[in-house]
């Protein structure tokens, strides 16, 4: 049976790769998996062609760009291109995955509106801006500049909350997990 989508969007610090994390590590019934993006960056560490990411050259980026290969893409920087192929996830659905797409509201929003009802979409929202710079805080991962440009950055990404199906508020995680995970079981049991 085809698998299908299901779209995690939301500012950082939310909690949105805890939840995404959780979920597919806890919950192996609902047959989750991320979709491999492509890069045209180079591989880091350990990182394997297929298993991270797709790496490409920027020019071969370009070309798929112009050949209109990807679902959603973006250039991070000059020639550092990342995006989701097409086919990689058609690939991941016809073998019956649920595919995962853990991406900025943007790309959420360009997915969800390319597969229209094969796709949930849920933005998870932080309970206030004050609560998510307390958290960026209390990571203590970022100087105060950089937490300002990630709090600038969250007010303009909450501004795409009413584009996504759901809206998951992460107040109290536990909650927020197990809302997340109602609403995913309950779209994977829905007939298309």
């Amino acid at each position: 049976m085809r698998g299908k989508l299901i779209i995690f969007s939301a500012p950082s610090g939310t909690g949105k790769s805890t939840i995404i994390n959780w979920l597919m590590k806890e919950h192996e019934e609902l047959n989750l998996a991320f979709s491999i993006s492509c890069t045209s960056r180079a591989p880091r560490g350990t990182e394997q062609n297929g298993v991270e990411y797709f790496f490409i050259s920027p020019e071969e980026f370009k070309m798929r760009i112009e050949d209109d290969e990807f679902l959603e893409y973006e250039e991070v920087y000059t020639d550092r291109f990342y995006g989701t192929l097409k086919s990689q996830v058609e690939r991941q659905l016809e073998a019956g995955q649920n595919v995962v797409f853990d991406v900025d509201v943007k790309g959420g929003v360009n997915i969800k509106k390319h597969y229209g009802d094969e796709a949930m979409s849920i933005f998870i929202q932080p309970p206030s801006i004050d609560e998510l710079r307390r958290r960026l805080e209390h990571r203590a991962t970022d100087a105060p500049e950089v937490i300002d440009q990630r709090i600038a950055r969250a007010e303009f990404e909450l501004t795409f909350a009413d584009k996504f199906d759901k809206i998951v508020i992460n107040d109290k995680l536990e909650q927020a997990k197990a809302d997340a995970l109602k609403l995913v079981q309950d779209f994977i049991a829905t007939e298309r």
